[in-house]
């Protein structure tokens, strides 16, 4: 896959492949995240979620490791002048430059062109946290990841079992580990789509879940404690554990930008005090309600 892009003044010519190896950690680990216009306009979350990299425990390291798949030419021009790991990813007969509100036709498209792509990292070789932009990153998630479990999901509600999969799921932050099961897993999961052609991606997994296919594949999961991958929907309840927070349970790209900025602010009030406070409780969610 060769995009050529007549604006990128770094290269010419660079393949999807080559951006990940540029990233990817010494057990070829990446940190995708995708991005289009309307997310990445000047003080729009695109720069909140750099921000969050910047100012969080342990995190800066990361961002050498992240990669950011742009859906239209705006996106990618804006990421070029942030970011060094930027890559424009074409579909025809799309246009994904806008803000695209929940469940709308142009939204299941750019969900399902994700997990495609994500199909294709794991073929490639790659392991991968997916993070929505929408996702501030306080701390390293990275110790907080299960050793075992091929496939690992943030979630809504967590209910106490990491083995659960009725944990209420949120697929806006994921670790899988490219292995045959993952790969079969997550081509399954793209071909349930044309079964259930008005749901996106996160249903269709709740539909697919319990399939016998699923255990014939053998892919196992695990499911992550809202202590440490908190949102809205369920906020983590101890600021000295958190290590990201989603702008989940919330419809609208201002609601989300404000309540983010409040994260932020949080985050920057907590960095600042001289040692640890328990019981620090969150100013968010406001608008996102």
């Amino acid at each position: 896959m060769i995009v050529n892009f007549p604006g990128d003044k770094r290269s010419t010519s660079i393949s999807f492949r080559e951006v990940l190896e540029n990233a990817m950690t010494e057990n070829r680990t990446v940190i995708i995240t995708t991005l289009n216009q309307a997310w990445a306009e000047p003080n729009s979350l695109f720069d909140l979620f750099l921000e969050s990299f910047r100012i969080g425990q342990g995190t800066q390291k990361l961002l050498q490791h992240v990669v950011v798949v742009c859906l239209d030419s705006k996106a990618f021009e804006r990421c070029s002048q942030l970011h060094p790991n930027c890559f424009y990813i074409e579909t025809s007969g799309t246009d994904f430059s806008g803000e695209k509100l929940f469940a709308t036709p142009d939204y299941l498209k750019m969900m399902w062109r994700r997990i495609e792509l994500l199909t294709q990292v794991l073929e490639m070789g790659f392991n991968f946290i997916f993070t929505d932009a929408d996702i501030m990153w306080l701390r390293d998630p990275f110790p907080r990841l299960y050793p075992d479990g091929d496939f690992q999901m943030a979630c809504d509600r967590f209910f106490g079992d990491p083995n659960d999969s009725d944990n209420w799921v949120n697929g806006g932050f994921t670790y899988v580990k490219s292995n045959h099961r993952s790969i079969e897993f997550y081509k399954f999961w793209y071909k349930s789509r044309l079964d259930y052609p008005e749901l996106h991606d996160q249903d269709v997994f709740n539909k697919i879940k319990h399939e016998a296919l699923v255990s014939e594949i053998g892919i196992q999961m695990r499911f992550f404690d809202t202590v440490y991958f908190g949102g809205f929907c369920q906020t983590s309840r101890d600021i000295n554990l958190v290590c990201t927070m989603h702008a989940n349970c919330c419809i609208g790209l201002e609601k989300k930008l404000h309540d983010l900025n409040l994260v932020l602010d949080d985050w920057r009030k907590y960095l600042s005090l001289s040692e640890q406070v328990k019981n620090t409780t969150w100013s968010v969610p406001l608008k996102c309600t």
